[in-house]
């Protein structure tokens, strides 16, 4: 075996063309396995990847126009309008999840420590998730979309008639129920179904799609409707909460109107 290599280490070195051959052939081999460590690497280093995009979502978020709120000032006919940020996105790592139950929650990575606090909105990239409703310091729980109390103020995107939002009687999970539309409305299968202004999220957040439509009583005010979720909840895995920087203020007002009635 030794004579064997030595002969064969001879043959290549003092013959270009098998010389040649044998680099070639081993920078294929060199290459292939690089390529594949580098694919290693990629996969393991997806985590921090992923983190990263995260907080750059929710730097944009935090950008849009939707988050701010405009303070604006007429002056000889003209319009001086500055932009304070109202809303804030707290990206948070979903570390449990249930969609099966009547009553479902979710818990996230960041609590009392980084700002969170209970009423607060929560929803993912794809929409709506649900409000937080109990805080530790490092954790909060969250009442999804998928439970019987929840309810949240939203909107037909093409008409902008109100209504409000809940989880259906089936128990589906991906099916939801816009009722209190007023019975004027013409919503169309396929209609996108977002927030409105009068709820915990800033207006246009996406909630669903009509999938289906009940036929409309000439005796009543109203007509429900229902809808496809746009979150997938058995797939969550990020999500941002949101801070409404004016919530306390408009919360204390109205609070004062309600004990003067």
């Amino acid at each position: 075996m030794i004579f064997e290599i030595f002969s064969l280490i001879i043959y290549i070195k003092y013959n270009s063309f098998q010389k040649a051959t044998f680099i070639n052939s081993a920078n294929q081999i060199t290459g292939n396995l690089y390529a594949q460590v580098n694919k290693l690497n990629s996969y393991l280093s997806l985590k921090d990847v992923n983190d990263s995009l995260i907080r750059e979502n929710a730097r944009l978020r935090n950008q849009l126009l939707s988050s701010k709120f405009a303070d604006t000032v007429n002056k000889r006919k003209a319009d001086d309008t500055v932009y304070h940020q109202q809303y804030e996105y707290l990206e948070a790592k979903v570390i449990n999840n249930s969609i099966n139950h009547r009553n479902n929650y979710i818990t996230i990575n960041m609590g009392s420590k980084e700002g969170v606090e209970k009423g607060k909105g929560v929803v993912s990239s794809q929409g709506v998730v649900g409000k937080v409703i109990d805080v530790s310091e490092h954790f909060a729980i969250v009442q999804s979309l998928l439970h019987k109390e929840t309810q949240f103020s939203a909107m037909l995107l093409n008409s902008k008639e109100l209504g409000s939002i809940s989880w259906g009687e089936n128990m589906d999970p991906k099916a939801g129920l816009l009722f209190n539309v007023s019975n004027n409305a013409t919503p169309k299968l396929g209609e996108v179904v977002v927030t409105s202004d009068r709820s915990l999220f800033p207006a246009g957040i996406p909630i669903g799609k009509v999938s289906n439509l009940h036929p409309k009583f000439t005796k009543g005010s109203f007509v429900n409707v229902e809808i496809t979720f746009a979150v997938d909840f058995g797939k969550l895995d990020y999500v941002y909460v949101i801070t409404n920087r004016f919530g306390q203020e408009q919360a204390g007002l109205e609070a004062r109107q309600k004990k003067d009635e």
